[in-house]
């Protein structure tokens, strides 16, 4: 393969994505070794405590890394965490130039690696192709400067928005397609997290087990007051992925799910029911820096309403149901006229089957 800078680049962000599901809390990372626009190797991360992608590239160029340039979608760590500085192979592989998409905010880092190579005489250019970068490991980056998991809402919902017909039942509004789908993605998350209705409601498993599964998720339900029923086969499967359980104080049954394998997180409560802002740092904390929601319209209005959605997936399915007793996919915002209406910019569409998926982002409120 031989190209320009920028499809190198290109080539270094499609190698970091072979890491999604396998290597949080680190970030995903493909790195490029070419002399002369020509690719000598090419690296990854692959899972955690492994190589990082820069050392993986490196020991399979060997000599021909020597004069060579380096194209890695995020900065080279320089200090000793599972596995020792980058910065310190780059020197030694006698690389000529070093091309990184943007710099690495986990403070043990910060610029600090970019200065060491800089330092020792090493060509050193930033800043190419980095919005895309940065959409790439935007679960890393929320996680590190926010403290909190990035949070993705995904939602199946008909042409009208209904999740569900007026009685509740909801499968299935989206295809088989679509529920493959949300297995592919289900399976590159750290975590997934319901409400206790859906709990109640559905009796989901929340596995990925339409795919083979590349780590074990962690299952989440928001419960404020202990809804959970004690033979949900959530609690009945921790043998297949962790479960926790997010009460408020005093909530009955906490005891009962500790002592069937679940975890119970106690999370102060609010107006609105439990708050979801101390539950989303209590996750970060065990490095949890991506979560999925798969919950009902009452758990996506407080997400909503508390600005801790980063990404929205609407499966659209071509259908219709009119009926305004069926429960939409949020509920009340107490949003009354247009100019309040939150805005959203869409990121991209594709086709799933007869669906549509939507991924949208929150965009910022005007004045």
């Amino acid at each position: 393969m031989t190209g320009s800078h920028e499809a190198l680049m290109a080539r270094a962000l499609q190698l970091a994505l072979r890491g999604r599901g396998t290597v949080s809390p680190n970030p995903m990372v493909g790195a490029v070794i070419a002399r002369d626009g020509k690719v000598v190797a090419e690296g990854w991360h692959h899972q955690v405590g492994g190589d990082h992608a820069e050392v993986d590239a490196l020991k399979k160029a060997r000599e021909a890394a020597r004069g060579a340039d380096l194209y890695v979608n995020l900065e080279p760590c320089c200090h000793f965490g599972r596995t020792p500085p980058c910065t310190r192979a780059l020197l030694e592989a006698g690389l000529r130039r070093v091309f990184i998409a943007h710099q690495d905010p986990n403070p043990l880092v910060a610029g600090q690696g970019i200065e060491t190579l800089r330092r020792a005489g090493m060509e050193v250019h930033v800043g190419l192709l980095e919005p895309r970068a940065r959409e790439v490991n935007a679960p890393f980056l929320t996680w590190i400067t926010r403290g909190r998991p990035f949070v993705v809402l995904k939602m199946a919902v008909t042409l009208d928005g209904r999740v569900a017909d007026r009685e509740g039942r909801s499968r299935w509004v989206s295809s088989e397609a679509s529920r493959r789908e949300v297995h592919r993605l289900r399976s590159w998350f750290d975590a997934v997290m319901v409400g206790a209705g859906t709990v109640v409601r559905d009796d989901p498993l929340l596995l990925p087990t339409l795919v083979r599964p590349r780590s074990r998720l962690k299952r989440i339900v928001a419960d404020l007051d202990g809804r959970t029923p004690l033979d949900a086969r959530l609690l009945g499967t921790i043998d297949r992925g962790p479960v926790a359980i997010a009460v408020a104080a005093g909530a009955p049954r906490a005891q009962a799910y500790q002592q069937r394998g679940a975890e119970v997180l106690e999370v102060p409560a609010t107006a609105d029911g439990l708050d979801l802002q101390t539950l989303l740092q209590t996750l970060g904390r065990q490095e949890i820096t991506s979560l999925l929601i798969e919950g009902g319209p009452t758990l996506t209005r407080s997400l909503l309403g508390a600005g801790l959605v980063d990404r929205v997936w609407l499966f659209v399915a071509p259908r219709l149901l009119g009926d305004p007793q069926a429960p939409a996919w949020v509920s009340d915002l107490g949003l009354r006229d247009l100019p309040s209406a939150l805005p959203f910019e869409i990121l991209r569409t594709r086709r799933i089957g007869p669906d549509v998926c939507i991924e949208l982002r929150p965009a910022p409120v005007s004045g």
